[in-house]
């Protein structure tokens, strides 16, 4: 019975998981106009050069990028504040706040969960979002499925964080717009129509609710 409970759980929590993959390309990118805790933490972009390029948006691009080297570059810091937070994942999260003389800089949000963590890394230039960098690990399978879950589940493969999915999207903002989505994935994945506005909405709200918490 506990083998079968298990095994649901199981089959519940991967569907969920893959629901968000589809079939395409490698790398898509979109361009507009207008707007049980993790042991293993993903790393985050320190000195990590932004290579994304668009003939379209070139110009409008590079100082959105100049401003991610810029700000990954410094080693010090006036001011950093961690907070934890609460609600927004089942195994938490963390947030870190950098300040320099001029004011906040940057904001890293991890969120954990039992099928996965998520890293976001939030840019300012001129006290608004220029870029937010989203690096997304989906398990193989959930945090507490070891080996022994594994054997009683007839399973070939316990929890391996090796084994996770990567994907990774960066969004460059101009002027409290999304301008352009460049998003990498093992499976690739299809883009709606409303994607981008839906996107642009979650991010800043998202990143109001972390300011709330440094205040």
């Amino acid at each position: 019975m506990k083998n079968r409970f298990l095994h649901g759980v199981f089959i519940i929590l991967i569907s969920w998981g893959s629901v968000y993959a589809q079939k395409s390309g490698d790398q898509a990118s979109v361009f507009f106009t207008t707007k049980v805790q993790d042991t293993v933490k993903i790393g985050e972009t320190f000195n990590e050069k932004d290579t994304t390029a668009s003939k379209n948006l070139k110009n409008r691009i590079k100082p959105i990028q100049a401003n991610f080297k810029r700000i990954n570059s410094m080693t010090k810091w006036t001011s950093v504040k961690k907070k934890d937070i609460e609600g927004e994942s089942a195994e938490g999260g963390e947030s870190v706040f950098y300040y320099t003389d001029k004011g906040l800089e940057k904001v890293i949000a991890r969120h954990y969960g039992e099928m996965g963590q998520m890293l976001i890394e939030y840019y300012l230039m001129n006290g608004q979002l220029s870029f937010v960098f989203e690096k997304e690990y989906r398990y193989n399978r959930p945090l507490f499925y070891d080996t022994k879950a594994m054997k009683d589940n007839n399973d070939t493969q316990a929890f391996d964080f090796n084994k996770s999915e990567v994907i990774t999207t960066r969004n460059y903002f101009e002027n409290g717009n999304i301008i352009m989505i460049s998003n990498t994935t093992g499976r690739g994945f299809n883009i709606g129509a409303d994607y981008p506005s839906e996107q642009e909405k979650n991010l800043t709200e998202r990143f109001k609710k972390l300011l709330k918490l440094a205040e």
